[in-house]
């Protein structure tokens, strides 16, 4: 019997592509450890081009353009039109600092239908801290309400560390007043720049269990779409606190939000 024959694949759902590690922040935690660059190696436009057509071969999933900041690759709205015309689900991930109404528009166009924008603070003292750039938390407000006013989705993404432990209520509720349709909540991850605090940022598997408890209680306090990412163990602690077995979706539908063990 061939065993390779009967096995069950499951379908690629979610790809996270650092499309540049150029930059203009210097996040503490960065796992590119992402500065201006340039950068030798990044693949080339047509690179990218045949990536997305490897990938539309095989599955249909979420792809995540990333970086560094993506923004500052000047072919993005490009590799998201040519992404979505091949049928994926293109969005991006940015710092928020170089969002303005003509680069929102050309993800509108580029079919970009959201974006995610980390907030590690709920202060400018904390979050430029945590960014290593004056007016980063500024510079992500301005930014986060301009897609807001023209009409486009968008998340808070928050890494967890022990400088912005106590601060996780309010990123919260900025993200709240902000409007935002989800907030995703991080392990800090050692490597890159992360991995030169981790002695120092990381926070203990208690501490974490606490943000985790606190941030289930809120599913039923928040319209927004709550996502613990790198963290199965919020399934046990959903299956104690609310009664339910763990589901494949947690308080939200959009794939974005989909949950699976360890991720």
């Amino acid at each position: 019997m061939d065993t390779k024959k009967n096995l069950i694949v499951p379908p690629l759902r979610m790809i996270a592509w650092e499309v540049t590690r150029t930059c203009n922040l210097n996040c503490i935690h960065c796992r590119a450890s992402a500065d201006l660059g340039p950068y030798p190696g990044e693949l080339s436009r047509e690179e990218c081009l045949r990536l997305i057509d490897d990938v539309a071969s095989f599955s249909k999933p979420v792809v995540i353009l990333t970086g560094g900041e993506p923004l500052l690759r000047n072919d993005i709205f490009e590799i998201a039109a040519y992404g979505n015309k091949r049928g994926l689900r293109m969005v991006m991930a940015v710092n928020g600092t170089l969002l303005n109404p003509q680069n929102i528009k050309k993800m509108k166009d580029a079919g970009i239908q959201r974006i995610s924008v980390s907030l590690d603070g709920a202060t400018p003292e904390t979050h430029d801290e945590f960014r290593r750039v004056k007016g980063a938390f500024a510079g992500a407000i301005k930014g986060i309400e301009q897609a807001k006013a023209e009409e486009l989705e968008f998340q808070i993404n928050t890494t967890i560390t022990r400088q912005n432990l106590k601060e996780i209520a309010e990123i919260h509720n900025v993200a709240k007043k902000l409007g935002a349709k989800a907030h995703h909540i991080f392990v800090l991850v050692p490597t890159g720049r992360g991995k030169e605090i981790e002695k120092e940022q990381e926070v203990s598997p208690e501490e974490y269990d606490k943000v985790l408890h606190w941030f289930c209680e809120q599913e039923d306090k928040t319209f927004l779409q709550l996502k613990a990412t790198c963290a199965p163990q919020y399934y046990r602690m959903r299956e104690e606190i609310r009664g339910e077995h763990p589901k494949d979706f947690v308080h939200g539908s959009s794939p974005l939000d989909r949950k699976t063990p360890g991720c």
